[in-house]
């Protein structure tokens, strides 16, 4: 599939997407990450728009089909200006997920309404100081007590982590099993801890989150008991393609700014793009853009069909972003001592490629999944 298979309604999404980013986001960028503060008028612009209720049912605001490409396709064009904000949609849906996948109709009923507004985020607390790539490390425990839960545990990294005021929570629940609850931000015995200060995506609000003896309404677990590891691994297979989406906007900004300094710049009394060492950098860049977004869109339609796409989610995520690193990469030396200055946009770009190689895990663990996959189909 590519973008040419995108029908009247969907391309009108994209592009109305494109030109809010060109107008409103892409002029205050930088001045995001300099300041390295969450932006509240992004994600009511963002809610307004209808981005961050995309995943929810039609009747809450979501869209009727293709939900996970034009979510990826959404990050992509945000990622293209601000890597910060796009990372704030991936992690409303990364957020929401567990409800949708796992809640009952009650807990749907009493959240999709609120989610619907807009006007609040989901922190999705699943790592920890000694768990982050490997899941089934997670500490956090959720002792049953009358009936409902005490939940203790520490958690870090939680994009949103200071601004959501509702967190899906990933815990213990005895043994190997693991739960996810859904928790307020108001409630007693949640604090916010440190707010971390980052190499890349500035403005975007990552934080610990400490869970003290907080008590949880059996009301509020979804899914049974010991369900919550599959619903996590379910949730990887959707948001993964999507972190591929937010690499792929950083590379082509990086290309596209790359391209124009090379054709401008002088030396040797000719334009550096037709210095071969340069132009075949600006090719391989096209090339690896144009393979990956082909392998992000193939990921995230077989997600939207509801068929097994864990191959592909890893194989979108780990490539796309390994393509950002080096597209970035070849962007600084490309600018020379330029691009080494926080005045040239691909200095930023460089340094939020970087966390696309780690996050939603890092792209060895990928490796591992993909050559997993590859032995299970030829068994």
């Amino acid at each position: 599939m590519t973008m040419d298979d995108l029908n009247e309604e969907q391309r009108i999404i994209v592009d109305n997407v494109r030109k809010v980013v060109k107008e409103r986001i892409a002029p205050i960028a930088a001045e995001m990450d300099r300041e390295g503060v969450f932006r509240w008028d992004i994600a009511r612009l963002f809610a307004e728009m209808g981005l961050l209720q995309i995943l929810l049912p039609p009747a809450y605001g979501g869209l009727e089909e293709d939900k996970t490409l034009m979510y990826c396709l959404c990050v992509e064009e945000i990622a293209k200006a601000c890597a910060s904000s796009a990372l704030l949609l991936i992690i409303q849906a990364v957020g929401i997920f567990p409800i949708i996948s796992a809640g009952n109709q009650s807990q749907k009923d009493r959240f999709f309404p609120r989610l619907a507004k807009g006007d609040e985020l989901v922190g999705y607390l699943v790592t920890e100081p000694y768990a982050g790539s490997d899941v089934a490390g997670i500490q956090a425990k959720a002792q049953k007590e009358n009936g409902d839960y005490i939940l203790n545990g520490h958690k870090c990294f939680s994009t949103n982590g200071g601004v959501a005021s509702l967190y899906t929570v990933l815990a213990k629940t005895g043994g190997k099993k693991f739960t996810f609850f859904v928790v307020e931000r108001d409630q007693d015995g949640v604090s916010v801890g440190k707010e971390e200060d980052k190499l890349g995506f500035r403005a975007s609000n990552t934080t610990e989150v400490i869970l003290e003896d907080v008590k949880v309404s059996r009301d509020n677990r979804l899914g049974k008991e010991g369900e919550g590891f599959r619903i996590a691994m379910e949730d990887f297979y959707m948001s993964r393609p999507s972190i591929g989406a937010l690499a792929l906007g950083i590379a082509e900004t990086a290309l596209d700014l790359s391209f124009k300094y090379a054709c401008e710049r002088k030396t040797f009394g000719k334009p550096i793009v037709r210095h071969q060492a340069i132009s075949f950098m600006l090719a391989d860049a096209a090339i690896q853009i144009e393979a990956g977004r082909g392998l992000m869109m193939r990921a995230a339609r077989q997600h939207d069909r509801k068929k097994s796409n864990i191959k592909l989610a890893s194989m979108s995520k780990c490539f796309c972003s390994d393509i950002a690193m080096k597209i970035t990469t070849d962007a600084v030396q490309i600018f020379g001592g330029y691009g080494y200055m926080k005045e040239y946009p691909v200095e930023r770009l460089f340094r939020d490629a970087k966390l696309t190689q780690i996050f939603e895990g890092t792209n060895q663990i990928q490796r591992m999944i993909i050559a997993g996959e590859m032995l299970k189909e030829k068994r």
